[in-house]
């Protein structure tokens, strides 16, 4: 029974992870032209595949296809190799009649298991004036990093004169256009062009009312089609903003305006006479992009309640207690979470009463929300400390969360759970006994010592008239501060001779700076850093030579440094230990075999060579 569970728990395991290893996808643009063509590619992530059936294409022609390609890599990160590999199954299509399709799942063979794609959804449209004839390639209009490269798939107009405000525009829109004071608004800047357009530049001003935070983007835009005023458009969102509004009335975003650079077809030039006298057959032109002007009404929130904690979206709260028995004079730490979102940023700090005989601290405020489309998301946490000072049972009572709500349009207040904590006797002397705001009785505990007896204990008296001017003490109060200083000028003096001699100063360095370029070195032995290891041990090999011998890095050379070794007498057995090192060290960033014990190895013969050369010099 045992085995028969081991070889089921075995087969599961391999199972799943088969599973999380083989995948099989499709890929497809999600909208195209009726009449244009376009790329559908089935990609498995592996190569050990057999048997593999297309879906139905049903309302598309086929072109072309299945044409198979495969791809490989292998990588070598730190000694750690991966590798992967896959096959792609690539069909041309030809969108026949506008409409929505749904192209079904392939399916192929791996390992003896039927491995399915998942189904995709193209959207067909009809052929607009100025769309694109071929539908865009694979991701139904091609990639646009405004970097100053021509779409062949774009149709560019026969002159600038000819691109008209349908041709190149710009929208701009707003989630809502009617909220109330810190309700969040999405400003979205959309492009549709006819054209190639290469370049756009520009930027949302300062905007009055309102607190702004960008959305980030895709610096490489890419584009995708879009049916707009039956016009085939290439359309790509440029900009996002979400704005909270700071004050009520009617609120203008101002309009903006673009400059981009077109790429437009000179009709006036021969194209093979342009070819052959290096020639362009396009020019760019720039053209002036204005958006829309939007204006948005802006409700004042209506009366606030008091206690109302500046929050406007839609929340919920939660609360902890780290401990609900502590000894007095312990820290206790409250937690208050503020989740959801709205104008996180905007939210004041939950009022907690605590008891009047605890010690309390300004909360701690931790952040942990994003930006979203629809707002600030996450949470927002606050954390009391607090220390009680006497023994007893204490109530903390729970805390209210005031905010306005911006589905229900009204306040809605959130309660915290209220706590008990027991305190107890803490350790320390006790006095007096006093009695708390329950009537318990409890002991009175010196805890601060700012206010003291003016004297307690025996009491030494001194003889009127003895004073302390033309004592010894008195006399050694103004020698000893000359003789220090006299010492420190000796001493100085001394120092700075000794530092003036740069290479006996190197010299006597070279030791300790080459120790401490070993320890850096064990630090990166033990991470397994291979390459800065053997780096750091060479640099303090030839280092200390250098630093002893007071040679310039230039002139450091294995052959130098055997000769000064020699002319200085260290005995044979030690210069080649240490030309030994060097040797090893440089030879071991490269060989194969147990990483972990040649640096092991190189380290304690480096520390051995260094030492003993040390003792000879």
């Amino acid at each position: 029974m045992k085995r028969l569970i081991h070889i089921i728990i075995l087969v599961f395991l391999s199972v799943s992870a088969w599973a999380d290893e083989v995948s099989f996808r499709a890929s497809a643009p999600s909208t195209v032209e009726a009449g244009g063509k376009f790329r559908v590619q089935f990609t498995v992530n592996t190569q050990n595949v057999s048997g593999f059936n297309a879906p139905d294409f049903k309302g598309f022609e086929i072109i072309y296809g299945p044409a198979t390609s495969s791809q490989s890599s292998f990588q070598m990160i730190n000694g750690r190799t991966s590798q992967s590999s896959s096959i792609i199954y690539t069909y041309v299509l030809l969108a026949e009649n506008p409409g929505t399709y749904t192209i079904g799942s392939a399916s192929v063979h791996v390992d003896g298991k039927v491995v399915k794609s998942q189904p995709v959804q193209v959207r067909v449209l009809s052929g607009g004036a100025g769309g694109s004839s071929n539908g865009g390639g694979s991701n139904g209009g091609g990639n646009s990093n405004y970097g100053g490269g021509r779409q062949s798939s774009a149709p560019a107009a026969s002159s600038s004169s000819n691109i008209s405000a349908k041709d190149l525009f710009m929208t701009a829109t707003a989630s809502r256009t009617s909220v109330h004071e810190q309700e969040a608004i999405l400003l979205t800047y959309k492009i549709y062009t006819l054209v190639d357009l290469t370049q756009l530049d520009g930027k949302l001003p300062t905007l009055d009312g309102f607190q702004i935070q960008e959305i980030p983007l895709p610096r490489t835009k890419e584009f995708s089609l879009e049916q707009y005023n039956g016009r085939n458009y290439r359309t790509v969102v440029w900009s996002q903003y979400l704005l909270f509004p700071q004050k009520s009335g009617k609120l203008t975003i101002p309009s903006i305006t673009y400059e981009g650079v077109v790429v437009t077809r000179n009709r006036n030039l021969d194209p093979i006479e342009a070819f052959f006298n290096g020639q362009s057959g396009y020019t760019e032109v720039k053209r002036k992009i204005t958006t829309p002007t939007l204006t948005i009404n802006v409700s004042p929130l209506p009366n606030k309640p008091e206690g109302f904690s500046g929050a406007v979206g839609n929340f919920s709260v939660s609360s902890s207690i780290s401990t609900k028995e502590v000894d007095a004079n312990e820290a206790v730490t409250l937690k208050i979470s503020v989740k959801g979102s709205g104008n996180m940023k905007l939210i004041s700090t939950p009022d907690v009463q605590f008891p009047k005989d605890f010690e309390t601290y300004d909360a701690k405020v931790n952040d942990n929300f994003q930006l979203t489309r629809s707002g600030l998301a996450g949470a927002k946490d606050f954390e009391y400390l607090f220390v009680p000072r006497h023994a007893g049972t204490y109530e903390i009572p729970a805390a209210d969360f005031i905010y306005f709500d911006t589905e229900s349009r009204s306040y809605k207040t959130l309660k915290t759970e209220a706590y008990t904590l027991k305190v107890n006797k803490g350790k320390g002397g006790a006095g007096q006994s006093v009695s708390n705001y329950s009537g318990q009785q409890q002991d009175v505990q010196q805890l601060n010592q700012d206010i003291r007896f003016i004297k307690q204990g025996e009491v030494e008296l001194h003889q009127s008239g003895d004073t302390f001017f033309g004592t010894w003490k008195y006399l050694a109060a103004y020698l000893l501060p000359l003789l220090l200083f006299v010492m420190v000028i000796v001493l100085g003096r001394k120092q700075m001779k000794a530092n003036a001699n740069v290479a006996l100063s190197r010299g006597r360095k070279a030791n300790k700076v080459a120790l401490r370029k070993m320890k850096t070195a064990k630090t990166l032995l033990d991470n397994h850093d291979a390459g800065k290891f053997y780096d750091e041990v060479l640099r303090a090999l030839w280092g200390y030579v250098g630093d002893k011998f007071n040679m310039s890095q230039e002139s450091l050379n294995k052959e130098n440094i055997e000769q000064s070794l020699t002319s200085r007498q260290v005995p044979r057995e030690q210069i080649q230990q240490f030309m030994k090192v060097l040797n090893d060290c440089e030879f071991a960033r490269y060989a194969p075999g147990d990483v972990n014990e040649t640096m092991e190895n190189v380290y304690n013969s480096a520390i051995s060579a260094i030492s003993k050369m040390e003792d000879n010099l």
